[in-house]
């Protein structure tokens, strides 16, 4: 129970917070909705005293139609304001979405790599569209439905007091209390069921993320029967939870419509008796019956008030889990802001790491220095610390003070964008977006939010006809040279893709550097997607550069083409490679060897094999493999 509150607590600051950016469209809203409301209560009024008018005789037709007019009035009040309230409740909350959305994205774009190790995509992707939606429907729909539950009701209630009859209006609305006093309950019980359901679909969403993202790998060990009985799983727990919801609303609604039909009967038959004997005449009656007609949507208001705030609370609970998460990794009161800039020497210091205390060390009292334009390798076996080196030089996780520095720097003084922009960086797991090749190789270059939309213009020109092609072709020419302006230099990223040996390959290509790669690059070979990846990072041009374990899927002829390309052009430039084979290493200036975290041996190529460790075993069963190859 306490844990509940303490969710529960955060959702009113949130909607506060947004909402108070559009105070006054909601104000105007709020007053656009009253006048609609008041206006509403003078058509029973208007009707019933044509009624009484003419049925008494004192009534012309002059003055029916004065009536008539007077209604007419009022109907054009009620188009008008609806309109205005709905451009400024419905507006506002549409851009609290947008806004909620787009501060959620920034955010997560600044928590470190811990927080996406401990969550899975499914989940956040889930938090993006239905918990978004509910919040939406929470500061819209719901703030009307309330308002329209309380001062709608209070209007109707004192006009029918006034106008019709005390005693009528407390026996015909008596049963309409219990849906007040019920929706307390159903409140809560629906907000339970709601959280339920919502993490339900997250876990759902996980699950097709997961399995589509992984369906070669399903396809390779023919899993396809197992992912189905998981993905059913998931689909009837989501299903289960819905229905929980769903049978909840089935019993409320009816009983919600018995009770305002309970309303209307005792309306008719306490409302006829009063009619006979003349306690009312007969047009207060008709306006009266229109009065308890008007009540049924605010009454219904307050279940529907109910349920939008109370799954809007679960959903703001589960969004403000995202915004209560901070980045481990952040500049603090140590960051030396006047650092703009970096040389390319690193010092490792004894570093020791490890992801988190119950684990081992990743690594363990690691020394070396790399001076300025140098080159270092890494190698070692799977597991021994290799990429935890580049996680760390990246400050993806955090290290204590003098373990590592830049240029005499400590890592923890320098600015975090200063730090990754100044290192050019290619990753093992090497990641395209699903965009054009130009433009996946100028991402490091480029505001990449604000490239433009290559992909829609190929569906696009994919899905014409054949006769229409060469107008589409002249029109995406030119979209592209604008791209090539706005968006990096097609010169300058050819250079770079031909420093990575790339640059035939996209050549052959029919579209060539305007090809479009599929998501996370899988309509591209290994290979070439390993070198489009160097080749952004080369483009990037930066005083330091890592490439781990980032030549393993090109031949022997092409890494050495490449490694050849990057001492020419990277001639006083840092360079950490980080890899499994000698080859890729031997000609660094230096190499550091480890083996389980630990500094097992460090020196150049040919002291490393005079040595005779780890290094020479390695480089001679790798001789081995090579002749056995070549028999």
């Amino acid at each position: 129970m306490q844990r509940e509150k303490k969710e529960k607590k955060p959702f009113p600051k949130m909607i506060l917070k947004y909402v108070g950016r559009h105070k006054w469209a909601y104000l105007g809203g709020i007053v656009t909705l009253f006048v609609v409301d008041f206006a509403n209560l003078y058509i029973p009024e208007y009707t019933g005293d044509i009624i009484d008018g003419l049925t008494i005789g004192n009534m012309d037709l002059k003055g029916a139609l004065y009536y008539v007019f007077l209604i007419f009035v009022v109907g054009l009040i009620l188009m008008i304001g609806r309109f205005f309230w709905r451009y400024f409740i419905f507006g506002s909350c549409r851009k609290i979405e947008l806004e909620i959305r787009e501060d959620m994205f920034s955010h997560l774009t600044g928590l470190s790599m811990n927080y996406y190790n401990r969550n899975k995509t499914g989940d956040l992707m889930a938090h993006f569209t239905n918990d978004l939606n509910s919040v939406r429907m929470a500061v819209g729909p719901a703030v009307i439905s309330t308002f329209d539950a309380v001062i709608m009701t209070i209007m109707v209630l004192v006009k029918m007091i006034q106008h019709v009859n005390l005693e009528l209006t407390l026996i015909a609305v008596l049963p309409l209390l219990v849906i007040l006093f019920g929706g307390v309950y159903y409140g809560k019980a629906i907000e339970k069921r709601f959280s339920e359901k919502q993490q339900a679909f997250s876990d759902l969403t996980d699950e097709v993320q997961e399995s589509i993202s992984g369906i070669r790998v399903i396809k390779a060990f023919v899993q396809e029967q197992k992912e189905l009985k998981s993905f059913a799983k998931a689909n009837k727990n989501n299903k289960d939870k819905n229905m929980r919801v769903v049978k909840l609303n089935a019993v409320v609604w009816p009983l919600l419509e018995a009770l305002i039909g309970l309303s209307s009967v005792i309306t008719l038959l306490y409302g006829g008796y009063l009619v006979s004997k003349g306690d009312i005449t007969p047009g207060e009656f008709v306006a009266f019956n229109q009065y308890i007609g008007s009540l049924v949507w605010p009454m219904i208001a307050v279940g529907d008030s109910i349920n939008m705030f109370s799954q809007g609370m679960a959903s703001m609970s589960r969004i403000q889990s995202i915004f209560d998460e901070q980045p481990e990794i952040k500049d603090t009161e140590k960051t030396n802001n006047d650092i703009t800039s970096l040389q390319g020497g690193i010092q490792l210091n004894n570093l020791s790491f490890r992801y988190r205390e119950a684990l081992p060390d990743a690594l363990q009292n690691i020394k070396v220095n790399v001076p300025k334009g140098s080159t270092l390798a890494i190698l070692g076996r799977t597991g021994s610390g290799k990429t935890t080196v580049a996680n760390l030089l990246l400050h993806m996780y955090n290290v204590e003070d003098g373990m590592i520095s830049f240029d005499g720097r400590d890592i923890n003084e320098i600015p975090l964008k200063t730090l990754r922009e100044q290192i050019a960086y290619v990753p093992q797991d090497n990641f395209l977006f699903s965009d054009t090749l130009q433009t996946n190789i100028a991402f490091g270059v480029r505001n990449f939010k604000e490239r433009p939309a290559e992909k829609v213009k190929h569906k696009l020109f994919l899905s014409r006809k054949e006769g229409e092609e060469a107008y589409l072709e002249q029109e995406l020419y030119n979209r592209e040279s604008q791209a090539d302006k706005e968006y990096g230099d097609l010169e300058a990223v050819q250079e770079a893709a031909k420093m990575a040996c790339i640059h035939d390959n996209i050549m052959e290509f029919p579209r060539k550097y305007s090809t479009m790669v599929g998501e996370r690059g899988v309509t591209v070979s290994g290979g070439q997607k390993q070198r489009s990846s160097i080749a952004r990072a080369l483009m990037k041009d930066a005083p330091i550069l890592i490439l781990d374990d980032s030549l393993s899927a090109v031949d022997t002829d092409t890494e050495e083409q490449i490694l050849k390309n990057l001492k020419e052009n990277r001639e006083g430039k840092t360079t950490i490679i980080i890899a499994h084979r000698i080859s890729t290493i031997q000609n660094a200036d230096h190499i550091l060897v480890l083996d389980e975290g630990k500094m097992a041996e460090y020196g150049t190529h040919e002291e490393l094999l005079a040595a005779g460790g780890l290094y020479a075993n390695l480089y001679e069963k790798q001789q081995l493999e090579k002749q056995l190859e070549a028999v």
